[in-house]
């Protein structure tokens, strides 16, 4: 069952989105369960009413290992559809649909073919990317990728525990 065309993922991916000017002050990280990373994020609205958010997941031992996951939540429903997914180069990607396989830092987007799929993996769909190498780089190239406006006073980047 599709949720969202490939048309409208695109339109929520690029709903502007206004950061606050205390935006990554609000983001508090707490380790897992086991302590091998940490997990933090945020909520944000779009323009049009639609509700985000945002996952930001730091490995603690090895940090290639990090996810940012941005996804919005359907109307009457909590379950996070997950629209873009930006990984770092800790493992080994396949495509099945394509059966593409890289290792590499890498985009996942959602899509209605992977929809179909199944497995609820809306996002199974990746690209590697050079585009960064580290995870403030990926943090950064979501926000540009995703409609997300900046205040115009930065603020510091987010630093993890060591």
């Amino acid at each position: 069952m599709v949720k969202y065309s490939d048309s409208e993922i695109d339109d929520l991916i690029n709903e502007p989105k206004q950061l606050s000017l205390d935006w990554r002050l609000k983001i508090k990280f707490n380790p897992n369960q086991r302590g091998s990373s940490q997990e933090g994020g945020f909520k944000i609205m779009g323009t049009n009413n639609n509700k985000f958010r945002v996952i930001l997941r730091q490995s603690c031992h090895n940090h290639l290992d990090f996810a940012i996951i941005f996804g919005v939540y359907p109307p009457s429903s909590t379950k996070l559809f997950r629209l873009k997914r930006y990984d770092g180069k800790s493992q080994q990607h396949t495509n099945p649909i394509e059966q593409e396989t890289f290792y590499d830092f890498h985009i996942h987007t959602a899509t209605e073919r992977y929809q179909i799929y199944g497995n609820g993996e809306e996002d199974k769909y990746a690209q590697p990317t050079d585009r960064f190498i580290n995870f403030d780089e990926a943090l950064q190239c979501m926000l540009t990728d995703c409609g997300f406006i900046e205040p115009d006073n930065p603020q510091l980047e987010i630093q993890f525990m060591n």
